[in-house]
């Protein structure tokens, strides 16, 4: 079967005022899966010391933390999985996405990732706020991944940032610590209250308010309001999270 190629340029880079002439070329080769494409930069993806390849499925943030790159392309709404070849990336969506819409991103992300010149795979994982621990229980695992993979990409594109500080089981109090354009931001506290704290609860009715940490505890606010009489049962840590949940809207 004939595959079909596409080809790609990255954009110069401008460093310190100079031009670097270095451009990066994606090809992409279709595969027998329909739901999955291959995306070629040109040059080598996986080092040959981590083998022939690597497979990463969004929900396993684990090993998704050992690899920037697959980090970055999981922040695509409707990415399910990523391979890594030699010299490919293989990208797999889910059915209900179309690739006219999902491309342009996972070029987007490519494209910046090799033009940085980050390794594709560190030796260790990178342990974050939102890293899943062999200590965490399943609530704290599912808190975590909603903010890392749902709640942390929207924050960012308006400059700022949110920090898992912890859960109380006893409460069932999230607490959050805002960074960024969103200290201070008057939007915030709505932010948290109708987007985050509603998308907890959605998926996790042990979870019944946002604690806003502040670095005057005193002026920290509690916001805690009467659960869902709807009845949502608990997802366990995985990509089924639907994208039609809710989202970071104020008026969600």
């Amino acid at each position: 079967m004939l595959s079909v190629m596409r080809m790609y340029r990255a954009k110069p880079i401008q460093i310190m005022n100079n031009i670097c002439k270095r451009s990066i070329f994606i090809n992409t080769e279709s595969t027998p899966n329909p739901q999955s494409l291959k995306f070629l930069p040109g040059e080598i993806v996986l080092p040959e010391s981590f083998g022939t390849g690597m497979y990463f499925q969004r929900g396993d943030q684990k090993e998704i933390q050992r690899s920037p790159l697959a980090k970055s392309l999981f922040l695509v709404e409707g990415v399910n999985g990523v391979f890594f070849g030699r010299d490919f990336v293989s990208v797999t969506k889910d059915t209900e996405e179309s690739w006219n819409a999902l491309k342009p991103q996972v070029f987007s992300k490519i494209l910046d990732f090799f033009a940085e010149g980050t390794p594709v795979v560190t030796d260790t994982p990178t342990i974050s706020d939102t890293t899943i621990l062999d200590t965490d229980d399943e609530v704290v695992a599912l808190i975590k991944e909603l903010l890392e993979t749902r709640v942390r990409p929207s924050v960012q594109d308006d400059g700022g940032d949110i920090f898992y500080e912890g859960f109380d089981p006893h409460t069932g109090i999230v607490s959050v610590k805002l960074a960024g354009s969103c200290v201070g931001c008057p939007s915030s506290s709505v932010t948290l209250r109708n987007g985050v704290e509603n998308m907890l609860k959605h998926y996790i009715p042990e979870v019944t308010g946002i604690h806003e940490v502040t670095d005057e505890e005193d002026d920290s606010a509690v916001l805690h309001f009467d659960p869902d009489p709807v009845h949502i049962p608990k997802l366990k840590p995985s990509s089924s999270l639907s994208p039609d949940s809710p989202s970071l809207s104020p008026d969600s």
